[in-house]
């Protein structure tokens, strides 16, 4: 298989010799060809591939989103979905792009698979979790449900958990990275454009949740709910930006699927408040849980782990992130 940089030199004249982070100088007699696609194109295709991937959710259901037959009926929906929208975006990059079946595979981050660089964006994306962990596995015994692989059991026999995080991430990451980057990219979008844009789309995509929480709590305001929609498209925003950054970075579908389940297992970490223990009491299989009182101790275990997770991924998060098969490299953003 080609190099990636040779895909992308053959397709985008920034990507020139060692990616100059300015395009190359040009006399008049030999005007820089344009791009294989518009940006307006790229972003069209982008609008519409959301669209065919959320409308069907409304055409023949209109009860609560947990409902098994819904859930089983969206699942099969999205999958043909991000099928069609797959190929579509491996046509243009056959046809408009000219590009080789390998090189439309490693730009669209199917091959290669790329494990050892998305196990390390998965522990790049851990330590900004480090004090939500803490308070999981050592405050909340968290790693006795893991002995007796209750997380693992818990995905497999629960629909929900399988759509929110088996599901979701490889459905939404396949649409809004896989079919949609290799976009971008055809249409010379500088790396940083691509990484502003294109998570917009995907956090306007989740605007629909506003309508089904307004279904299944018609009794929160107008105005509350729109405040928790539009906390939702800014956090939905930041995080795909972070998943198109490191899929730029690492050309992997795999590590940006892994990165996004682990997000949605974490959910937002915790800000203010005390970190309060469980309680001492028995769970259903008669085993101890947790025990003892709310401490300041734990809290400021916490806090400081959540703040120094922070500074160390901002700090590794270009080390971590490299890879020798990024679709854009370090010297191109």
């Amino acid at each position: 298989m080609p190099a990636i940089g040779d895909t992308l030199r053959k397709l985008n004249p920034w990507h020139k010799g060692k990616y100059p982070s300015q395009p190359p100088t040009r006399t008049h007699a030999t005007p820089p060809p344009p791009p294989p696609i518009t940006a307006r194109a790229a972003i069209f295709l982008l609008v519409l591939y959301a669209l065919i991937y959320f409308v069907p959710f409304y055409l023949s259901h209109t009860i609560s989103r947990d409902a098994l037959s819904v859930i089983r009926a969206r699942i099969r929906s999205v999958t043909l979905s991000c099928l069609f929208c797959t190929g579509v975006t491996y046509g243009v990059l056959s046809r408009a792009g000219g590009t080789t079946p390998g090189e439309a595979l490693h730009l669209l981050g199917l091959w290669p698979v790329a494990l050892w660089d998305s196990l390390r964006v998965v522990f790049l994306t851990a330590l900004l979790f480090a004090g939500p962990l803490f308070s999981y596995f050592v405050v909340e015994r968290g790693w006795a449900d893991w002995v007796r692989l209750a997380p693992v059991k818990e995905v497999w026999e629960e629909w929900t958990t399988w759509r929110n995080i088996i599901a979701g991430p490889i459905t939404e990451e396949i649409l809004f990275r896989t079919a949609s980057i290799p976009l971008m990219l055809l249409a010379q979008a500088p790396p940083t454009k691509t990484i502003l844009l294109t998570p917009i789309i995907f956090g306007l995509a989740h605007v629909h949740h506003l309508y089904e929480f307004r279904l299944t709590h018609p009794q929160v305001s107008a105005a509350s709910a729109l405040l928790r929609s539009l906390f939702q498209l800014a956090y939905t925003s930041l995080f795909g930006a972070y998943a198109t950054f490191l899929f730029l970075r690492t050309g992997s579908l795999v590590a940006v699927c892994v990165v996004h389940a682990f997000c949605n297992c974490m959910g937002l970490p915790q800000v203010w408040g005390r970190v309060e223990p469980l309680l001492d009491d028995d769970d259903d299989d008669g085993h101890q849980k947790s025990g003892g009182r709310s401490s300041k101790l734990w809290t400021v275990a916490y806090y400081v782990l959540l703040i120094a997770g922070a500074v160390l991924w901002w700090r590794n998060m270009w080390v971590l992130s490299e890879s020798g098969n990024a679709l854009v490299p370090s010297e191109g953003f």
